[in-house]
């Protein structure tokens, strides 16, 4: 079992399409980016010296308006400071919740093919990350 996750397993995978298909999601995303980008040998940004920021930045500008065209929004986002509960040598540099309409949303944008292409820049990015299905809840209130 790796303790490192850039894309999903197969198993965590085919457990997220079974789940629901037709109802709003939330997506937690937690960050943790290289301090050198690696792209592949060949692409356009191999040699170019970007750091993983610089480079997720990139995945940003080229992936979010299929992102948007989807119905997709960020709704949370926040740089890391602290782990509270957890593991001491666990850290991340940033976390956000992407809202989506539905699952269906979802996989319309990872299969488009400008995706493809940006989500190449994901990858040279990340050290580390997760990315975990919630479905929305109440906001506001107590905790019961």
């Amino acid at each position: 079992m790796s303790d490192v996750y850039i894309d999903p397993s197969p198993a965590n995978f085919q457990a997220f399409k079974e789940l629901p298909r037709d109802e709003p999601i939330h997506m937690l995303n937690l960050l943790l980016y290289r301090d050198l980008a690696e792209y592949p040998e060949g692409h356009e940004h191999h040699s170019n010296g970007w750091s993983g920021k610089r480079a997720y930045e990139e995945y940003g500008k080229t992936s979010g308006p299929i992102f948007r065209r989807v119905g997709g929004e960020i709704v949370w986002r926040g740089a890391f400071q602290t782990m509270v509960t957890g593991p001491d040598t666990r850290e991340w540099h940033d976390g956000f919740v992407a809202q989506y309409p539905n699952s269906g949303a979802f996989f319309e944008m990872i299969k488009d093919a400008d995706y493809q292409q940006a989500v190449v820049n994901r990858t040279a990015a990340l050290a580390d990350s997760r990315l975990i299905r919630f479905a929305p809840g109440d906001v506001g209130g107590g905790f019961g």
